[in-house]
Order: C-alpha cells, then structure tokens, then sequence
C-alpha cells in the first residue's frame, strides 16, 4: 500500500490528526474516532493496525494500555515528493501574504486599523 493509500482514508488521517498532539492511548482514539465517523472499535483497530504497518505510527505497551504516536518517517517522505509541487502554490501564498500585509499597512497609516499583531490574521 502506498502512503497516499494509507492517508486517502478520512479516519486514518484524522488518526493522525489527533496523534499529531502527541501521544495518545489506544481507547482514547478509539472513542474519539468511534464518536467522529460512528465506526466499531473492531474498524478503529484495523484503521490503527494499517497505520501500524505502514510506519505512520508507533506503539509501545504501558501495562494494558497501548500508546499510539506519530512516527514521522513516511510523512517525511511525502513532504520529499510534494517538494517538487511546492511551485504551484508557494509562490502565490507568499503574494497573499505580500498583500494581506501591505493592505494591513495602508489602513494602518490611514488610521484604520491598530498598530497591534492581535489584528493580524
């Protein structure tokens, strides 16, 4: 399976999602997703297991309790592959960004807007 494979199901990358906090128990994830997509614990398991055995997590045994973590080693090698993308939309964020910060400096001088960062986006 393929790491787009992988992260193609909504309950894995939300997995992910939550794990990107930090580490979580097995339980924990599971009633969130359960609640989220109302999936069985059996289904989240499996979605944990795929997760498991392609890299995209890790698990260490504390007692009963499973913790799951992000390991980031695959997401790192979809970041390498998405880098030769990056063209497309880097350059007009920075615009945006460009603009958003220069019409923040003309209602700024106008008198408009506070010299506060709180303002900012």
């Amino acid at each position: 399976m393929h790491a787009f494979d992988v992260l193609g199901d909504p309950v894995r990358r939300r997995i992910l999602e939550l794990l990107a906090a930090g580490e979580q128990p097995a339980g924990a994830l599971g009633e969130t997703v359960r609640r989220e997509f109302g999936i069985s614990q059996p289904a989240v398991s499996q979605h944990l297991k795929v997760l498991r055995e392609h890299g995209f997590t890790t698990v260490r045994a504390v007692g009963t309790r499973r913790l799951y973590a992000v390991d980031p080693g695959p997401l790192r090698e979809i970041d390498a592959w998405l880098a030769g993308f990056r063209r497309f939309w880097a350059p007009p964020l920075a615009a945006l960004a460009t603009e958003l910060a220069r019409g923040r400096r003309e209602r700024r001088l106008r008198g408009n807007e506070p010299d506060d960062e709180r303002t900012n986006p």
